[in-house]
């Protein structure tokens, strides 16, 4: 029931729910103008949360009411760094349920704030996993106790979920419908992979000459990489997410943080788009190959989350300094 983008569109019309998707597609006119792809960038940012994680965390809640994993009495748990959180707890406020958000100190004030103002409950985790080492593996333990502690709990486990993923049928549909079914290039960042496998699910069954370029931060282990500390959140993890396979995508690219600052900030200034950081990081991924594309091909990036998140972060001038130095220029034009 969650895979027709119009059904989805008028599902919850009474509701902030029928909100979720029919987001934007717009034309990047300026950032990419000298390079001979026609470039697009998917607005997932305008669900009604902020961020495409709003597709997931809807299908994944009301799953588990028609199932009867979720009745009125049921407290959701998750771990989150905070878009599926918000997700969550926005969905759950809708459906008068409890929810509880296992996040760590790196999850931003803004986040927390957000799911607190849907009333959800809190916990952070302080210490990272003591094998790990990693804050990941931390909140997931406490997940699972969580579920042993309280008495009608439930998990969606956004990192297994399949709704997860067939939650993205609908960005590729819409997508699809507005290009005419001309998809040469998707461009995705990586976390859960609950996006990269959907799309890619869809797009074998619907546009098979449609290439997937997925989008991961240095320090993540997902596609093999030894694991490292990362500054933001959103893209990258450190385990590898069941929902993954290395058959989901043509290419894969590594971004740094920086390479998330700079691309954030020309998207900005070039595009007006205030974007999050897994979208600089995409937008700096597509940078590096936009120029080896046939002229004319149809490439769409997904821009996952809402800028104004990391106005402390990836917005400040004075942060960007404290964590790469004085030396960092804003050119307005990718490479």
């Amino acid at each position: 029931m969650f895979y027709s983008p119009t059904r989805d569109l008028v599902a919850h019309a009474s509701g902030i729910l029928g909100a979720i998707g029919g987001t934007p597609l717009v034309r990047l006119n300026r950032l990419f103008e000298a390079h001979p792809a026609r470039v697009y960038g998917k607005l997932e940012f305008l669900n009604a949360g902020g961020s495409a994680k709003d597709r997931p965390a809807r299908a994944m809640i009301e799953e588990g009411l028609k199932s009867g994993e979720i009745n009125p009495d049921t407290t959701v748990v998750e771990s989150s760094s905070g878009n599926m959180g918000i997700g969550l707890a926005q969905a759950c406020s809708c459906y008068g349920l409890k929810f509880r958000c296992v996040v760590d100190p790196k999850t931003s004030p803004t986040n927390i704030q957000i799911m607190k103002a849907y009333g959800a409950e809190l916990e952070i985790v302080v210490e990272p996993h003591p094998v790990t080492g990693e804050f990941l593996a931390a909140r997931l333990d406490r997940v699972r106790e969580l579920l042993q502690e309280l008495p009608n709990a439930f998990w969606p486990n956004q990192y297994a979920n399949k709704f997860n993923a067939r939650a993205h049928y609908c960005s590729v549909a819409e997508i699809l419908d507005v290009l005419d079914g001309c998809l040469d290039w998707i461009v995705v960042a990586t976390s859960t992979c609950g996006t990269l496998r959907g799309y890619a699910e869809y797009l074998r069954e619907h546009s098979p000459k449609t290439r997937i370029l997925a989008v991961d931060a240095h320090g993540s282990v997902i596609f093999g990489s030894p694991s490292a500390k990362r500054l933001i959140p959103g893209h990258g993890a450190s385990v590898s997410p069941p929902l993954f396979s290395g058959e989901l995508c043509e290419a894969n690219i590594l971004v740094s943080d920086l390479d998330c600052v700079v691309g954030c900030r020309r998207l900005a200034r070039r595009e007006a788009i205030l974007a999050g950081g897994s979208s600089g990081g995409i937008v700096t991924a597509f940078s590096r190959v936009s120029r080896e594309l046939v002229a004319g091909s149809n490439c769409v990036l997904i821009f996952h989350d809402r800028g104004e998140r990391y106005l402390s972060t990836i917005y400040s001038d004075e942060w960007v300094k404290s964590h790469f130095g004085e030396g960092v220029s804003w050119p307005e034009e990718c490479p």
